[in-house]
């Protein structure tokens, strides 16, 4: 086991080095200390199983790369291709322009067939696009990602409901205090993004 750790942590070190990313980048990006990058560089501890395939993503490299010895060429097969990085922006676009398409075939359906002019819609296609990218950001992305659609879904979402509020009473009255709901979690995204792990 020892031995495994020893590797992990070479490799860890050799392909920070070669990004040239200090111990403090990575830690920023995994949301770990640099007193943590440190210990997993010097073999004294073993990121867990989900923080080291975070860090396979940064680096462009699958679990094997890290656990085989050898240099960087001798370890090519273990090495993500740049087509893959590009399938997976094209993926999240693709289920992005479905939820368009939605959107604007309710909004020509609304218009044509019931002569409403139900325009929200298009405003309620942004939250939910965040709620893509949220999931594609699990299966694909970085943590440090999180805040930024965190940020976007509740903005946006409590511009919908505005917009939807104002919209069906008619501009009778003025719901904006309903965005100071987004001032404490765009606090709390903040704050999450500042836990350190140890």
């Amino acid at each position: 086991m020892s031995d495994l750790k020893q590797l992990i942590a070479q490799n860890l070190v050799e392909l920070r080095k070669s990004r040239k990313y200090t111990q403090q980048d990575i830690a920023n990006m995994v949301q770990y200390s640099d007193k943590a990058v440190s210990k997993w560089e010097k073999g004294e501890s073993l990121p867990d199983i989900e923080v080291l395939y975070q860090i396979c993503n940064i680096y462009g490299v699958t679990l094997d790369y890290l656990t085989h010895d050898g240099s960087y060429d001798e370890k090519k097969e273990y090495v993500i291709p740049e087509s893959e990085f590009r399938n997976r922006i094209i993926i999240t676009l693709l289920f992005s322009s479905i939820i368009w398409m939605g959107v604007i075939i309710v909004y020509v359906y609304q218009n044509l067939y019931h002569n409403f002019n139900y325009w929200t819609i298009f405003v309620w296609a942004l939250p939910a696009n965040c709620i893509l990218l949220w999931f594609f950001n699990m299966k694909w992305g970085r943590r440090k990602w999180f805040i930024y659609i965190g940020s976007i879904f509740v903005w946006t979402l409590l511009a919908s409901l505005y917009l939807q509020i104002l919209v069906s009473s008619n501009y009778q009255f003025n719901y904006w205090m309903l965005f100071l709901i987004g001032i404490p979690i765009q606090i709390a995204l903040g704050l999450l993004t500042q836990l350190r792990h140890y």
